[in-house]
This record gives C-alpha cells, structure tokens and sequence, in this order.
C-alpha cells in the first residue's frame, strides 16, 4: 500500500540507483524473455529461474543463460551489457506438458561449445538430463514418480563432481543420484544410516547400484532450498519449519541449526569465504548468520513481504585500510585482499581471509549481499566491520570501494586463517580446495587441471563410501542411455511406491521456546541491518537475484530477465547499441 502523499513516488518502478561505487542502470535493450515478450501470466505457475554457464568458445562471448517460465524452458547466448539480446533466435526452447520446469542447474566442469549438461527439475517430481546445445535429452531420473511424487524444489551438481547431483523436493526429502546409474523399475527400500535432531540419512538397499544413493529426510514441510559451501565440504538446507540446517557433507553431521523469526525459510547462500550464511523467508527479514560461531549475528529489516532469493556480490567488497603505523603484514598481504573477486573462476575460494601478526589487528572486508522478494523489491546490504566484530576496538580508518573487474591480475592464493577465541571449526574456503565450481547461477571457466579434478573426485567418492557400500567414483567418460524423446510428456503418471519409510525423530518445536535462544533470538538481541538501497524494480514478484561481474541480473514472475550494468559497464556497449539506447539510458 502506498504511503500517504508519495504514493505515485513508491510505486514507481525504478530504473537506476546509486551505491558509493556509482550508479547502476537497467539496460532495456539486455532484457531476455519469451520472443513475443508479452508478460506471463504466472497464476499458479513455479517460480522463473535463471542459470548461467560459461562454455569457454574462444569468441569472448561464451556465456549462455537458461529460463523457465511456465512450461518453455529456454536457453540462449546471453550478450549481457556487450549487445542487444536477440529473442528471436533461441539455441534450444522445449514445451512440456502435464508438469513444468521448477529449477535447473548446469555442470561447469565438463561444459564445452559443442556440449553441456543441464538438469532440470520438475513440478511432478521428475529429473532431466539434457543438452541444449545437442538438443538432446540424456536421461530422464525418477521417470516413474518411484522415489518421490513431489514437486523439486532445488538440484544442483555435487561440487567437483561430473556425475553426482542433489535433489530436494517439497516432501522434506532430498536425494543423492549418479548420472551414471538407473533409477530401477520398483520403488527403492531404504536402510538407515544416520539419524539426529530432525534429520535421518538412509542407503538405497539393491543387489546392484541404483539411483537413488542416499536419501536425507530433513525437518518438517518442504525442504525450499540448499546451498553447498564454496569449497564443497558443508551444505546449508532451509525448510519451511523455519530452521537453517548447516551439515557436513561428506560424514553426514550437523555442524549447527538456526531458526527464522517467523515462518518458513525459502532461500539461502553463503559468503565467497564461506564464513557467513544468510537466509530470508516468510518472516520478511534476512538474516545473517555465522558459520564458526553458530550464531545469528544481524537482522535486515528492508522488505514488505517474504523474502525469495538471497545472493553475495562476490565483485565489490570494501577494504577497511588501517593505519600503516598499525598494520604489520606484508604489502602482497593487503593487495591479496584488496583484489578479491578479481578472478570469477576462483571468486568462491578464501580471498577474505584474514592473515596478520599475533600483535596486528586484520584488515576487515565489509561483504555486500542482496535480496529480492515477493514486495517486488530488491535491497542491497553491507555486513560491516562493526556487525562482524562487535567488540575489536576500531582503529583510525579510511575506506576503499573496490569494484572488480574481468581484466584485473588474479588474486593470490591466500592463507588459512588459524581461527579465534580457540575455535578448532574449519572454515569453509579457509583451507585452499582444488578449483571448484561457483554456485548454480554464476559462470566460470570450467576446470582445466585433470589432476585437480580426480583429486576431488576421489575425496567425493571416499567419503562417501565411509558410509555406503556404494560405487560412486566419478568416471571421466560419460555414458548415455538410450535418449528419451524431447519434450517428453512426464505428467499424469500413477504408480504406488512402498517407500513409506521415515524415522526422523519428529519433534514439534515451538516458537515461544525457541524465541529469545541462541537458535532464535530476540530482535533487539541482535543488530539490525538497513539496506543500502530498496528500490522497486518490477511488477511482479521477483524470482532471481545473480551477480556477475560486469552486471546483476534479476528476474520476475511476469518471465522478464533484467541485465542491470555495473557503474561505468555500460561503456562495453557496441556503438550500434549506443546509437540506439545513449549512454545506456533507460527511455
């Protein structure tokens, strides 16, 4: 509802803002949609998403972008702020019937120009394994609705891995599957493998291996979304019973657990360090919360309804340089930490961490992140110095905006941070992983070191196999199963499945207990965070928040995706397109 007297003001739909970095701006001319570009009508349809890949073509322009809206699932070549988006010609569009794509995810390590491995998720429960660039579909997994009838919520592709995938479903189960195997022809049984607070782990029982390898059965309601740690090891898992869960992988343990202030959690992501999680939901807010301590450390208050995406900027973050009489680390030290996120292909390793004397304060990072939700709006957010160290004395300070670019030197490798106050927790990113892939939405440049690779293919694997008999190492050839037929119709099947087993301890939790603990304190317990900006950016409710590096992209229900350039991007325009939309202005 408008405010009184500047009604006309708030629901205007903002083209532009302005950071301490400068000023972004929507480029209509970048905008992707269905080619008639009529809006969606999107009533009772899943949510539009947007994956991005990066298939290394040698031209300079090897990204590629995939969209859903409704039921077409499109894929093109994403021009970005270079060039005006041509809609007319797709590389690959498929319309499906009976059900409709609720997620995708694509497989940066093995994309090349002539192939790439998309999975798809589906409103009826199904997995999809296809090759836009082919126009192929590979394999089709949970055809007969065996495993789980419910709608997938989030898949993506097990870090390092070229054939393991996760799949989470509105059911609350998530499950673990091998491009390599099938799924069978009867419903799996299941043997328990684990079990904790509001979680349980079971093997696949078969003679021979069948997909699925592991199913999580995790807290109450749908399990919304997951998010894998930069370096792969952790996995973060919201659910609509209102709890963040933080597990380790591979041994299947629960690091630490947090709940929302309100309602359900629907979206999740860790910082490029991994040392900070945040999440939003239907209690409005985003919250931040820090993996080493298990804690909740800041509240953001910005939105008017739920929260649906939550994303860090891993190009613009903010060096607080102290004193040079105060610091005592090497001039490379302050340059490694200043030029983090230079580099996309490694933007999630441990850029921020902090490396100093046992006498020297660190130099501190202030992280940006952003949001969208359902109020239309998208906020900005910095998470200072003063937030991550309430009680480390500030010194004299001046500071520095630094947004990155795609011809900055690389960042070097920096150092693992020894922890505070005597924690002994590893830090996701601290320790310096193999080259992994970045999370769903983001490009990068597929891994070119073999040596890494098997390196983290085995690790996979071996840990893994701690606790299932299972073969699952990763095979460098990829076999393909006889193709299923394109837009296969994957809707109205019935089956019975036996699976009716669930022995995940079911343990009501009520809110008035949690509220004022450490799993959920109260609003005045902790700071609260202001957004930067809160700028209504659309007519519909907004579905994807992605940060690149010369732009950020966001999406609405209406099935527009927008390309918003970077302060002074907007000069990698052609000449040709600065003819016809000047200086990137918005008409």
């Amino acid at each position: 509802m408008a405010a009184e007297g500047g009604g006309k003001e708030m629901n205007e739909i903002k083209t532009q803002f302005t950071t301490r970095e400068g000023l972004y701006k929507l480029l209509s001319h970048s905008e992707y949609s269905r080619p008639n570009r009529v809006p969606f009508n999107s009533q009772g349809s899943n949510p539009v998403k947007v994956s991005f890949v990066n298939v290394n073509d040698q031209s300079g322009n090897g990204d590629r972008i995939c969209f859903n809206v409704g039921r077409e699932l499109y894929f093109y070549i994403y021009k970005g702020v270079r060039k005006a988006a041509d809609l007319s010609k797709p590389i690959d569009k498929r319309i499906y019937k009976g059900t409709q794509p609720t997620c995708h995810d694509f497989n940066h390590l093995t994309a090349t120009a002539e192939s790439v491995s998309l999975l798809v998720g589906f409103s009826a429960g199904q997995v999809q394994l296809i090759d836009p660039i082919k126009k192929e579909t590979s394999k089709l997994f949970n055809e007969e609705r065996l495993i789980d009838k419910s709608r997938v919520t989030c898949v993506k592709w097990v870090p390092g891995s070229e054939s393991l995938f996760l799949v989470a479903h509105s059911s609350g189960n998530m499950y673990l599957y091998n491009v390599e195997h099938t799924c069978g022809t009867t419903a799996p049984h299941y043997q328990l493998l684990k079990q904790g607070e509001s979680f349980a782990v079971h093997t696949c029982k078969s003679k021979s291996t069948r997909n699925p390898l592991l199913k999580w059965t995790v807290g109450e309601g749908a399990l919304n979304e997951f998010a894998f740690s930069p370096d792969g090891k952790f996995l973060a898992c919201v659910s609509q019973d209102g709890f963040l869960r933080v597990f380790n992988f591979d041994s299947v343990e629960l690091h630490g657990t947090m709940k929302s202030y309100f309602g359900g959690l629907l979206c999740v992501c860790w910082s490029p360090d991994g040392k900070y999680i945040v999440t939003g939901g239907e209690d409005d807010l985003v919250t931040v919360w820090s993996f080493v301590d298990c804690r909740v450390i800041a509240r953001g208050q910005g939105h008017k309804s739920w929260v649906s995406v939550v994303a860090f900027d891993p190009n613009t973050t903010s060096v607080e340089e102290t004193d040079p009489m105060e610091f005592s680390g090497s001039d490379e030290d302050f340059q490694e930490l200043i030029s983090f996120g230079r580099d996309r292909a490694n933007s999630t390793q441990s850029r921020l961490s902090k490396r100093n004397s046992t006498d020297s304060r660190p130099v501190s990072v202030t992280y940006r992140f952003g949001s969208v939700g359902q109020d239309t709006q998208l906020c900005l957010w910095d998470l200072t110095e003063d937030i991550l160290f309430p009680h480390q004395p500030l010194s004299r300070t001046r500071t520095h905006t630094n947004v990155m670019n795609a011809t900055s030197p690389p960042a070097g490798s920096a150092p693992a941070n020894p922890g505070s106050n005597g924690n002994s927790i590893t830090t996701p990113g601290n320790a310096i992983p193999p080259p992994l892939p970045r999370s769903n939405s983001l490009p990068h440049s597929a891994v070119s070191n073999t040596g890494s690779k098997s390196s983290v293919d085995s690790a996979i694997a071996s840990g893994v196999s701690k606790f299932a008999t299972l073969s699952i190492h990763d095979r460098k050839e990829r076999h393909h199963d006889k193709d299923h037929k394109r837009n296969h119709s994957m809707g109205h099947i019935s089956s019975k499945s036996s699976d009716k087993l669930n022995l995940v301890t079911k343990n009501k939790t009520d809110p008035a207990k949690t509220l004022g603990t450490a799993l959920c304190p109260r609003m005045e317990d902790v700071p609260l965070l202001e957004p930067l900006i809160c700028k209504k950016i659309a007519h519909e409710r907004l579905t994807v928040l992605i940060f690149l590096e010369d732009c950020i992209v966001t999406a609405c229900q209406e099935g527009f995706i927008c390309t918003w350039a970077r302060p002074g991007k907007v000069g990698l325009l052609s000449s040709q397109n600065q003819a016809n939309s000047p200086s990137g202005t918005v008409v």
